[in-house]
């Protein structure tokens, strides 16, 4: 499926999903039944933390009473497979796995009760689904990706970036995905990349200093294990003055990122929210099409003048007058 088929069946999609929403909120608000909704993680950091409370949340208003049996795998596949096997003996009436370990976790172990993944960038990549257009068996959910090449383009029109570095989890599907991206868009742009692989959030302190020297700034995809070790990463290029561009804003709303850019995380947990919703009113999730974030309102882009300013970065008027956040003086201020 092309970008062009891709954006617009997701809008279709996401059309389809909020014409059934009030029938079943309706169906929700009548039914009283408490639920038990199992809702995992693979490690905490405020982007998934995000997500956890936008279910929460989403399901609340909705009128659904349930219980939530929340779990963080701690960056560790065996803890997710544990818990995977634990929502699986409890009977769970919805697991929900934030992440592509603990989706995947679920997915394979799971088989009789409804699975809806938060948060994957390639769901097919990573084995979740085998088509977009509706979920596989008992699974389904929504993604994440963001839009990698923008980004780079970005970040080499306002920074100057000519060589880029780049950090991602080897032994994590969704990070192989986006390496393949970042590699795409610096070939485009003609951009050299210096990559460093890790296996846990333990070696991205390690991993940003092997490469400080060789780089001109750094990208960042959406890697839990990155993310779970952001001030780490951070502290070694604020000390160079060189910037970070994250396709992650929630963890750059504390500063240190000169340029964050992609979706709200809480309004994904919504979204993933929404999803639940419909399979607690009977939907099955072979029925229901992988979600994506689609519309401009979903999306917040950050800048931080603080560390532009280290790193001797301006940032154009255009971009200024299009952010929705601009942390300076240690301060966040929405726009």
């Amino acid at each position: 499926m092309n970008a062009v088929k891709k954006a617009a069946f997701c809008l279709v999609a996401a059309g389809l999903l909020f014409g059934t929403l009030s029938c079943s909120k309706k169906n929700a608000e009548k039914s009283g039944k408490k639920v038990k909704i199992g809702i995992a993680k693979i490690v905490q950091h405020v982007a998934l933390d995000s997500v956890e409370q936008g279910i929460i949340d989403y399901l609340a208003e909705n009128g659904v009473e349930a219980e939530y049996d929340l779990q963080n795998a701690n960056g560790d596949v065996n803890t997710a497979a544990q818990i995977a096997l634990k929502y699986k003996d409890e009977k769970v009436d919805v697991a929900v796995g934030i992440a592509t370990p603990v989706a995947l976790a679920l997915a394979n172990t799971i088989k009789d009760i409804p699975v809806v993944f938060g948060t994957i960038t390639d769901p097919l990549g990573a084995g979740l689904v085998t088509t977009l257009e509706h979920g596989e068996g008992n699974v389904t959910g929504m993604s994440d990706a963001i839009p990698t090449e923008q980004h780079i383009e970005m970040f080499k029109e306002i920074a100057g970036i000519k060589t880029l570095g780049y950090i991602y989890t080897s032994n994590e599907a969704n990070s192989i995905s986006s390496l393949e991206l970042v590699k795409n868009a610096c070939q485009k742009f003609g951009i050299s990349l210096v990559t460093q692989a890790i296996t846990n959030s333990s070696e991205v302190k390690q991993a940003a200093e092997t490469i400080i020297d060789r780089v001109d700034g750094i990208y960042l995809t959406t890697d839990n294990t990155v993310f779970s070790a952001l001030s780490s990463l951070i502290q070694v290029f604020d000390k160079a003055g060189k910037p970070i561009f994250s396709g992650d804003v929630t963890g750059a709303m504390t500063g240190g990122c000169a340029i964050a850019s992609g979706f709200n995380y809480y309004k994904a947990g919504r979204a993933t929210g929404e999803m639940v919703l419909q399979i607690l009113n009977g939907k099955k999730p072979s029925e229901m099409a992988v979600r994506f974030m689609t519309e401009p309102e979903d999306f917040d882009l950050l800048f931080d003048l603080d560390a532009a300013k280290k790193c001797g970065i301006t940032i154009p008027e255009k971009y200024l007058n299009a952010a929705s956040m601009i942390f300076e003086g240690g301060k966040l201020t929405q726009k």
